[in-house]
């Protein structure tokens, strides 16, 4: 009984992951928080969304993150931080739409690269290409569309309420 349980929980638990947003370990898989990672090349591999965390793995010994404005980016000033994050193992929530900053407030690594930039986009929008053909000629247009959960009039914190539903009807039913 308590196997099928444990099982319940884990498939719920996996799915209401999937639901609520996916962990990005900065720099993975080839690197972390470090000099030597390109930045650039690895969020333009990434489609960040609401829900999102950004886990930023070092050494605090050697180096730190911190949050700044598109001008503190650009000059790699940290003096005026939106937030500070020392403990070498730190995990930032992607809640909003918008373009965050991230830079390592050691001297010197913000201008050696040691910078990120991160586009949160929505869940609920997407891109799609539709291709059709005329003759012997293809024609593709790109168009933003809303995903099959939004314009069904699910948002994301419906799926987790139900998938919590289900958890407690499945425990209720071994029990």
């Amino acid at each position: 009984m308590e196997t099928k349980a444990l099982i319940l929980i884990t498939v719920a638990m996996t799915m209401l992951g999937m639901a609520l947003g996916a962990s990005h370990t900065v720099g993975a898989p080839h690197g972390s928080w470090d000099i030597q990672t390109n930045y650039s090349q690895w969020v333009s591999r990434i489609r960040f969304t609401t829900g999102d965390e950004l886990k930023f793995q070092y050494s605090a010994a050697v180096h730190n993150v911190v949050e700044v404005s598109k001008t503190g980016y650009d000059s790699c000033n940290g003096s005026s931080p939106i937030s500070t994050f020392p403990t070498g193992n730190d995990v930032v929530p992607l809640a909003t739409i918008g373009t965050r900053y991230f830079i390592c407030g050691v001297s010197g690594h913000c201008n050696a690269g040691m910078k990120v930039e991160v586009n949160v986009k929505s869940k609920e929008v997407r891109t799609v290409q539709r291709c059709r053909r005329t003759g012997n000629r293809r024609r593709c247009q790109s168009e933003t569309v809303l995903s099959s959960a939004t314009s069904a009039g699910v948002d994301q914190s419906t799926v987790a309420r139900l998938g919590l539903i289900v958890v407690a009807a499945g425990l209720m039913l071994f029990f």
